[in-house]
């Protein structure tokens, strides 16, 4: 990284130094193409980061984002980026309390006679386990069809349709996930552990017409064709940093402590202010790269704020450090159960009256949520600490909840309390102390998402997401539209989770916006 740009005038300036944009400078800079990226926060890597969050222990912890399933392979190989993902020993572990019984669902990974038997436990007969194997194959024929396109131009909905069972294709992206959900499974535990990835950072009820839930779902389940959610060894931070490597290895230029004030551009040549702390800068561009959400960019380019189209993030992200991992009173193994995804308070009623209660302003009474312990799969983060990582994250907690700053304490504790149901002890007594005897516990709602690292509203996708493809109707005449990265300025382009294909982190958008300057060429 530099302490000033080297020259005032760029072939590529991009602003905004988290995985996208460092992504689009990779490809950019080895291509020749002279690239500046600048980054408002000290540091690069944006929500896809590995810090220290509690005094007196140096764990590394997945701050923001926390897992890594939709970033290509094919990417990964490009870039010759030095990533270690690591598949979890366990999918997922959903405790259960029915009549007085404490039990789990377990998923393995790969599932096996164990995944079977659990769910003959739980519902009586092998049926729904067997409804959830023809799901899962029909979803992967679905990953099969769509995730070989997201490094390509963008194919529209008809074509890419044809290849694909027409039932299956109407059913996914034509009817709410809801109904899907609700026809192929009957126990309300299982149809709820399906449902979830619909919700992972969206606000919807499950039969919502928009159909954003489906959208959701979809991203969550077709990366590299398995959907398969993997941990970055060393943290999410060692993503960014192989990415930053990558860039600055080709030549790139990145600025950090450089918060963007302005962006013009006459379609031709772009010209980008910043500040970095002492004075400001400008530097001209053939392209400028806006790896920032949508709303903000409007805004950079001298737009009033619209209150109105901001985006609201739904989202509770809680981490914390244990001296040990909690007993449960189902008795599986913690170091299985808490080695995947460990489902709270998801079972499908509770999460449609999650959703009736928080769109009602209320903070939901049994708080629905994932909990994950990268430690089990990547030791190296704890540093010297004898114990292990746990990350919690809510569902239905739109930003709207928490204008009453009362709810976060609120929702946090509600969070715990779906945790401690399932535990033999409560968590609060497993919790390690920081050098100041303070538990380690930290939360963020997307108040602080959005304080922390400028996402409007905390929304972790910049805005709803999209079809991974182009309507039928839609204009693919420039190189910006065909690889979904258009603003209505011909070299002012989007690049990061708020372009088509951009959300998560998958280095999507960063890759399509390089792929449009150079198709310019």
């Amino acid at each position: 990284m530099t302490s000033a740009s080297s020259r005032s005038s760029y072939d590529v300036v991009i602003v905004g130094g988290g995985h996208n944009g460092l992504t689009a400078a990779a490809y950019l800079a080895r291509a020749g193409l002279s690239t500046l990226v600048l980054e408002r926060l000290p540091a690069t890597g944006g929500a896809a980061v590995s810090k220290v969050a509690f005094s007196g222990h140096d764990t590394r912890l997945s701050r923001y984002s926390y897992l890594v399933s939709l970033m290509p392979q094919e990417l990964v190989s490009d870039l010759g980026l030095s990533l270690d993902l690591r598949s979890r020993t366990t999918a997922s572990y959903t405790p259960w309390l029915r009549d007085g019984r404490a039990g789990g669902l377990l998923a393995e990974r790969p599932e096996g006679k164990a995944t079977r038997k659990s769910f003959k436990k739980l519902t009586g007969s092998h049926d729904e386990y067997d409804a959830w194997c023809r799901f899962y194959a029909d979803i992967g024929t679905l990953a099969a069809a769509i995730s070989p396109t997201l490094l390509q131009p963008l194919q529209k909905e008809s074509a890419l349709a044809a290849g694909v069972d027409a039932d299956l294709w109407r059913e996914f992206t034509k009817e709410p996930l809801g109904a899907s959900v609700e026809r192929r499974f009957t126990d309300d535990t299982v149809r709820g552990v399906v449902a979830t990835d619909g919700l992972i950072g969206t606000f919807a009820d499950l039969h919502d017409p928009s159909l954003i839930q489906n959208r959701c779902f979809l991203y969550h389940l077709i990366g590299n064709g398995d959907g398969e959610w993997r941990v970055p060894v060393g943290g999410m931070g060692a993503v960014t940093d192989a990415l930053l490597k990558a860039a600055v290895d080709a030549g790139a230029e990145v600025l950090t402590g450089a918060g963007v004030s302005s962006i013009r551009s006459d379609g031709t040549t772009g010209e980008v202010t910043w500040h970095d702390g002492k004075a400001h800068h400008t530097v001209t561009a053939g392209h400028v790269l806006a790896n920032v959400a949508p709303w903000v960019l409007r805004i950079l380019l001298g737009e009033e704020p619209e209150p109105e189209t901001k985006p609201v993030g739904a989202q509770l992200k809680i981490n914390f450090l244990l001296d040990r991992l909690p007993e449960l009173r189902s008795g599986m193994d913690p170091a299985v159960a808490f080695a995947g995804t460990l489902h709270l308070s998801e079972d499908y009623s509770q999460l449609q009256r999650s959703y009736a209660e928080a769109a009602a302003g209320q903070v939901p009474s049994q708080m629905p949520g994932e909990v994950y312990c990268h430690s089990l799969t990547d030791p190296s983060i704890l540093g010297s600490f004898e114990g292990h990582t746990l990350t919690y994250f809510g569902l239905h907690t739109p930003a709207t909840l928490f204008e009453d700053p009362r709810n976060k304490d609120l929702a946090v504790s509600r969070a715990l309390a779906s945790l401690n149901e399932h535990l033999v002890t409560p968590i609060e007594e497993c919790v390690a102390l920081d050098v100041d005897g303070r538990p380690c516990i930290e939360a963020k709602v997307p108040q602080d998402i959005e304080a922390d690292l400028a996402m409007p509203g905390g929304h972790i996708f910049h805005g709803d997401l999209e079809w991974p493809w182009a309507s039928n109707r839609a204009m693919l005449e420039t190189p910006a539209q065909q690889w979904g990265v258009a603003t209505d300025i011909e070299n002012l382009l989007l690049c990061g989770s708020g372009a088509r294909r951009g959300g998560a982190v998958s280095g999507l958008g960063g890759h399509n916006a390089a792929q449009t300057v150079l198709a310019a060429r």
